[in-house]
């Protein structure tokens, strides 16, 4: 292999390794050890699921044989203090584990490569991936010690995309070229519509407390009442301003707008 497209893959699987022990640390309040090494690609037949990019071509696959995803669920139900879950649930707090975790790798994406990129609608593929794989082995420990052991595998052409850019050498009459293109292209953007929210504050709350919420239960967010809301624009923060009412409506007043290398840090 190139030795560029192996060091984006070692980069690759450093950011997934880190993704996942945040996840389940944050879940579990116990840091597993993860182990990744090279390897190739499992056997059809575990939970493979595949999740595509907005922003970057090709996916990363991750897959694991029943056994091994029905062991990381239960450690997160453990930690949430439910025993003895049944199938759907193990299930579905495998796969939302895999959400957060592959949408951590968006954004270690998005500041490799400068551009937001975003998880898409990714799902189970029982179909061929073709991938670079890789290995990984998660080891708890403490009250529920066990292993968990699952496949990860990014496609070539998102490797590729990781790799750093280089600006290819323009001829003359394509240079002159160039411009208008370029402020057509500009034109047909600025009539796309993006989504534009306002976050008042965030908060990490454990599973098991997720699970108790109830009508009525207050949840208190990281923002105190003089702080400045934030403006975000297709996930992104781009700036930061006060509450105000505008005809009965709520509306922000832009106080500050933010600089590009600061809303690549708010990705993070």
């Amino acid at each position: 292999m190139d030795p560029r497209l192996e060091s984006a893959k070692d980069w690759f699987f450093e950011c997934l390794t880190s993704r996942l022990v945040s996840v389940f640390e944050a879940m579990t309040g116990a840091r597993p050890q993860i182990r990744c090494e090279a390897g190739k690609a499992p056997e059809a037949g575990g939970l493979r699921w595949r999740q595509p990019f907005r922003g970057a071509p090709g996916a990363v696959w991750i897959e694991a044989p029943e056994k091994h995803w029905v062991e990381a669920g239960n450690q997160i139900l453990r930690g949430a203090g439910i025993e003895d879950a049944d199938g759907p649930t193990i299930r579905s707090t495998y796969v939302e584990i895999l959400g957060q975790a592959l949408s951590g790798i968006a954004q270690d994406f998005s500041s490799r490569l400068g551009r937001e990129v975003a998880c898409s609608e990714g799902g189970e593929s029982q179909g061929p991936a073709d991938a670079h794989w890789g290995r990984l082995t998660v080891q708890f420990e403490g009250q529920f010690a066990g292993t968990a052991e699952m496949a990860a595998g990014i496609e070539e052409s998102l490797l590729e995309a990781l790799l750093p850019v280089e600006a290819p050498l323009k001829a003359a009459a394509g240079a002159q070229e160039g411009p208008a293109i370029t402020a057509k292209t500009f034109d047909l953007l600025l009539d796309v519509e993006l989504p534009v929210s306002i976050s008042f504050g965030r908060a990490r709350v454990a599973l098991k407390d997720v699970i108790k919420l109830t009508t009525g239960a207050i949840v208190e967010l990281n923002r105190s009442i003089s702080e400045p809301v934030e403006v975000i624009v297709n996930n992104c923060v781009i700036a930061r301003g006060e509450v105000v009412v505008v005809e009965g409506n709520f509306g922000v007043r832009i106080q500050e707008v933010i600089s590009r290398q600061e809303r690549l840090r708010t990705l993070n």
